[in-house]
């Protein structure tokens, strides 16, 4: 590997299995340069698509509305990072690369890969059923496994459906699974299709606290968090933690901004209930990357595309969504929750990665995917 600092190369090493997790992190990363945030742009990068790539974002360059952060790394360069916008209008607080954003869904690939962590211990396997990690659970459980949960295919019915309007309920991922309880079947046996399930991931979160022992946002500190050295992400509980340079939500309706940061189920951690910045994003990418947390196996199918009992194939992965652009195959995952809209979209293949976060809700729903394959269109010459 291949990084570049004023232009010059100043590492060419190899990855090596030995030594904790940040020791070999910071032989795989030189003086933790990626780490904070100092790697620098390619020296061969294009004003061209630089230009490009910030009109995209020209509805979130002003200091009166909510913004964005976005980042992209080609190869072994981060070649685009700008923020726009910001992050507490109140405050007038502009968008940083330090910024905490929600990151919504983004939230799924960090819960899948704490199950991946558990299994790789050895604590748990992919065939584990909710009927053995919870003897309570109704009977219908024991149908339901691990990986039915990691990939959607669980039948599970949304949680949302189930809950109050009520705002000042909030909702929490051990009150998701209490919910599920109360109902006695699926809404298809388990395995047979492919639904996207919010209320697989609160369960999931649930589980990695039954099996480790640890509340979930502690996993994540200790396991993923602290090891990788994102300081400042966090799975938030209000009144319990904090977001440090936090972004705050809002909603944009004829011109008109108002904030819009919580909701009744913004307590539910394990499907959208982490904060992060592109300082950090840019540390899991690297680590996503150079694979130094679980084994190569496990890893391996991370991105690989889920097939039914039936043997149909659908386009998820293990907290990945799958898509293929113009000849890429591109693992992605969009994240969308009250007064937050974000992507994070990779092209393995090209080395390529892209993070858009923004503190702004759109009825769009495919506005960030757009946006991503414009990027990609962009820097990738398609």
């Amino acid at each position: 590997m291949r990084l570049y600092y004023k232009g010059k190369i100043v590492l060419n090493k190899r990855l090596k299995k030995s030594g904790s997790t940040v020791q070999r992190l910071r032989k795989t990363i030189p003086g933790f340069l990626i780490l904070l945030g100092l790697i620098c742009f390619s020296p061969g990068c294009s004003d061209q698509n630089t230009d490009k790539t910030e009109r995209l974002f020209s509805d979130y360059d002003n200091s009166a509305s909510p913004g964005a952060a976005v980042m992209i790394i080609k190869g072994d360069h981060m070649v685009f990072r700008k923020c726009f916008g910001s992050a507490d209008i109140e405050k007038k607080e502009e968008v940083s690369a330090a910024t905490n954003f929600r990151l919504a869904s983004l939230s799924k690939s960090f819960t899948a890969f704490s199950i991946l962590i558990l299994i790789n211990k050895g604590l748990l396997r992919f065939e584990t059923t909710l009927g053995e990690i919870f003897p309570d659970f109704p009977d219908y459980g024991r149908n339901i496994t691990i990986k039915h949960l990691l990939q959607h295919t669980s039948g599970l019915p949304d949680y949302e459906s189930l809950t109050s309007d009520d705002p000042a309920i909030i909702l929490n991922d051990q009150e998701v699974l209490k919910l599920l309880t109360k109902k006695n079947k699926t809404l298809f046996p388990p395995g047979s299709r492919f639904r996207y399930s919010n209320s697989g991931y609160a369960v999931l979160s649930v589980v990695i606290e039954k099996v480790s022992g640890k509340p979930y946002p502690l996993f994540l500190k200790e396991c993923i968090f602290d090891p990788l050295e994102m300081r400042n992400s966090v799975a938030y509980i209000n009144g319990i933690n904090m977001v440090n340079h936090r972004a705050y939500g809002y909603k944009v309706i004829l011109g008109m901004t108002e904030k819009a940061d919580q909701n009744a189920v913004s307590g539910v951690l394990g499907d959208g209930g982490i904060y992060s910045s592109l300082k950090d994003m840019l540390k899991w990418e690297w680590s996503l990357r150079r694979n130094i947390l679980i084994s190569d196996s496990l890893r391996s199918l991370i991105w690989q595309k889920g097939r039914t009992s039936k043997g149909t194939e659908f386009n998820y992965g293990l907290g990945w969504r799958i898509e293929n652009y113009k000849g890429y195959y591109a693992p992605y995952h969009p994240g969308s929750s009250t007064g937050f809209r974000n992507i994070y979209y990779r092209i393995p293949s090209e080395d390529f990665a892209l993070i858009i976060l923004t503190n702004r809700e759109s009825d769009d729903p495919d506005k960030m995917l757009n946006l991503a394959h414009r990027i990609v269109d962009i820097w990738l010459n398609k």
